[in-house]
């Protein structure tokens, strides 16, 4: 693979070099004229009965807003330099319920204060704990260089970014060439993530970890009842499965290679191939798992306990038998191509299509279409449509189905079988003359989109994204 993988840098390198010392013009542009900045802001929310924080059961509500700023500027006549820096903060029904308990629980930390007498949680709405709401901050750095044809560009980037529980460091860096009068693109790219989770676990599986086979006379549970199947105290609870994750690391390569050809006056079509390998711990360590070869264990109110798997559950949890557990590696390939086809002066049909597989067995084809219509020299609108449908893993298995004898297990249904449409619109503005403005800087676009996305597993989103692009005048 490495070898292949130079050959293919070194081609694209001497075609782009053999065409820079016949085409280097006298005159040249400019790569970008002068500083341009960019203010994104998103609006997400999603709602769902299939938490895998909960094994495989109870709501998804989640609620992102997130915004970048994007800052492009020209070093000199061929370099720009982009630095993006986005920070999201989220709340998430799924996630607080890490410690779903409605008094202090040791989970995110060692605080051994005593559980309140009567504790309970469900796994159908947010709790109190302090994982329910997080942030994520994040930059990325890229440099580009184009020659003096304009037909060799090559860049490189870095990458950070950090949120309570995990941390992620990335760079990269790829090349394209283009000839046959730039109607032609050939294009290489490279990138390695080195992550870090700081793994937060359950909290009845934290306590266990920390105290071992008598952990219900202390810590959390000192004076906490746990309940059986029929709603009485017992001490028989033991989530012997539990181990803590023995690495921390996950590390992530790809490389892509993209080819884009200009067919006609009309029509254009681009593809491309990427290979990916992930290593490391690929499963979260706060997903619970319940087996169905065991027995069940609660806290909370046993009047509910028989109606568990329901909405009208408002007062029990399931305590868990372990937390999911994926291999420590994962191959993907993905493969996609875009076609675009100019109509007329007002139309233009934007086409789509990805396959992927991976060695987990998950196999999933996406289409997009999209129909720009250009109302006026300022206003675009755009209708969309993606499809999507995807088979499952063969670590999957839905809620309380897994087996104790297995050695990989999980009940998230990112990974199980299902089908999902996304129906969307966007409006665009493009004010060429940036007639508005801003102390320095002249609004250029501003570009508006709104998308609904309906899963077959009951599982509903909505979006909405707002970009401003100003330029330095």
């Amino acid at each position: 693979m490495k070898i292949k993988f130079l050959f293919l840098l070194g081609l694209i390198s001497s075609i782009a070099f053999s065409q820079d010392k016949t085409t280097a013009p006298a005159f040249k542009k400019r790569v970008l004229e002068s500083t341009e900045v960019d203010f994104l802001a998103s609006y997400y929310n999603q709602d769902g009965s299939k938490s895998a924080v909960s094994g495989g059961i109870g709501s998804e509500k989640l609620t992102d807003v997130a915004s970048n700023i994007v800052v492009s500027m020209p070093l000199n006549d061929d370099d720009v330099l982009t630095i993006d820096l986005g920070i999201s903060a989220y709340s998430s029904a799924s996630s607080s319920n890490i410690n779903p308990f409605n008094a202090t629980g040791a989970s995110g930390g060692d605080d051994d204060r005593l559980a309140a007498p009567t504790p309970s949680g469900t796994p159908w709405q947010a709790s109190s704990g302090a994982s329910k709401s997080d942030q994520l901050v994040s930059i990325v750095a890229n440099y580009s260089h184009s020659s003096d044809s304009r037909n060799f560009i090559w860049n490189t980037d870095v990458s950070f970014s950090n949120e309570y529980d995990y941390t992620s460091v990335g760079f990269g860096g790829g090349i394209a060439t283009l000839f046959n009068e730039k109607n032609t693109e050939l294009s290489l790219k490279a990138n390695v993530y080195l992550d870090q989770w700081r793994p937060i676990y359950p909290t009845e599986l934290h306590e266990y970890s920390k105290y071992g086979a008598n952990f219900l006379n202390q810590g959390y549970f000192n004076g906490v009842s746990v309940l059986d199947q029929n709603g009485q105290t017992t001490t028989n609870y033991l989530p012997s499965a539990f181990q803590t994750v023995n690495g921390v690391n996950r590390n992530s390569y790809s490389a892509s290679v993209g080819f884009s050809q200009v067919l006609t006056k009309k029509l254009q079509f681009s593809i491309f191939f990427d290979v990916l390998q992930q290593q490391g711990l690929l499963s979260s360590p706060y997903h619970r798992i319940y087996f169905a070869d065991k027995a069940n264990y609660y806290i909370g109110q046993a009047q509910y306990i028989n109606n568990y798997e329901s909405s009208t559950n408002t007062g029990v949890y399931k305590l868990a038998d372990d937390i999911e557990r994926l291999p420590d590696s994962r191959f993907k390939i993905p493969v996609g191509a875009r076609l675009n086809y100019y109509i007329n002066e007002r139309f233009i049909l934007r086409t789509y299509y990805r396959f992927y597989s991976d060695n987990w067995d998950i196999q999933s084809h996406t289409a997009t279409i999209e129909l720009p219509i250009k109302l006026s020299d300022r206003f675009t609108v755009f209708p969309m449509y993606r499809y999507y449908t995807q088979t499952a893993s063969k670590y999957y298995a839905p809620y309380e189905t897994h087996l104790s004898t297995e050695k990989f297990y999980t009940s998230d249904a990112d990974l199980a079988t299902f089908d999902a449409n996304q129906y969307g619109f966007g409006i665009n503005y493009t004010d060429i003359f940036t007639g508005a403005k801003i102390w320095k800087f002249g609004l250029k676009n501003i570009d508006f989109r709104f998308n609904h996305y309906e899963r077959s597993d009951n599982l509903n989103a909505n979006i909405g994204t707002i970009a401003f692009k100003f330029v330095m005048q």
